[in-house]
């Protein structure tokens, strides 16, 4: 089954921005937020995990803001800062009525999960970090400028996914495909530019850490031994931080664990979040 038709495509307005998603399972609502890479999306981040988790919960994967098939403002009059993503999302879960969620959130997704858990801890049950961003800042490495300086060519696709995953982890040319046609549709092209602009003018996208010690959610911090984006000492750091959390770390692994180790992955997940 191929990356686009395994979940039907859905929509709901959030704060005035229509947002797509795709729904599967039953149970305790969970919210999986994608990362920021370019032509990443609800499904291209979450296909293989996604059967996993609806297994136990009522899982909702959704395009975060400018990303995927969610709305992509026109940025002359839209800035896509770390606060409008925060919002989005605020907006969306308040949309889906289906508050308070655990939010599992990767990278970008990641740091949006922190700010909707600091600003709206009501709607938050549970929290997953997994390569999270939100303590990245100074120079950035190699890897992140895979990212944020995309050229939207497939030669570009690779080099950026080649970055995020570990050296071993075999890329299916369907993804490298899949996610170049979403990153060159002019209106996501201009979103993303925008998008890893703000991220570039911030030096990446960093909280101040009494920001980040104000979650109280129970949250659980995933890590790739090997992450290049998000290293290893960004999880000692949020487990230091974070006051009620657990951590887990996979050896050989990159910065997508989700893809690279997804059995490893959704049962760990699903066992904080069960728990």
């Amino acid at each position: 089954m191929s990356i686009s038709d395994q979940y039907e495509s859905k929509a709901v307005d959030a704060g005035g921005l229509a947002t797509h998603y795709i729904e599967a399972g039953s149970g305790d609502p969970v919210v999986l937020l994608h990362g920021g890479g370019a032509g990443a999306d609800c499904r291209s981040n979450w296909f293989k995990t996604m059967p996993q988790f609806a297994d136990r919960f009522h899982v909702f994967a959704i395009d975060l803001l400018g990303f995927g098939h969610t709305a992509r403002p026109d940025p002359s009059s839209f800035a896509y800062t770390q606060d409008a993503r925060i919002d989005h999302i605020v907006a969306a879960i308040e949309a889906l009525r289906v508050g308070p969620v655990h939010l599992v959130g990767n990278s970008m997704g990641g740091a949006t999960t922190i700010g909707v858990a600091v600003k709206r801890p009501d709607l938050v049950r549970k929290v997953v970090l997994m390569g999270s961003g939100g303590l990245t800042s100074g120079p950035m490495n190699p890897s992140l400028l895979a990212v944020v300086n995309y050229d939207f060519t497939r030669e570009g696709m690779v080099k950026l996914c080649r970055a995020l995953a570990n050296p071993a982890f075999d890329i299916d040319p369907a993804m490298i495909e899949y996610r170049l046609n979403l990153s060159t549709d002019p209106a996501t092209r201009t979103a993303y530019s925008a998008t890893m602009a703000w991220v570039k003018q911030q030096g990446g996208l960093h909280y101040e850490h009494e920001f980040i010690r104000r979650i109280q959610a129970p949250t659980l911090v995933v890590n790739g031994k090997d992450d290049k984006v998000a290293p290893l000492s960004n999880a000692l750091t949020f487990l230091e931080l974070i006051a009620n959390s657990w951590g887990y770390i996979i050896p050989h692994c990159g910065h997508w664990a989700m893809l690279e180790y997804p059995d490893d992955f959704a049962s760990e997940v699903t066992r904080f979040l069960s728990a």
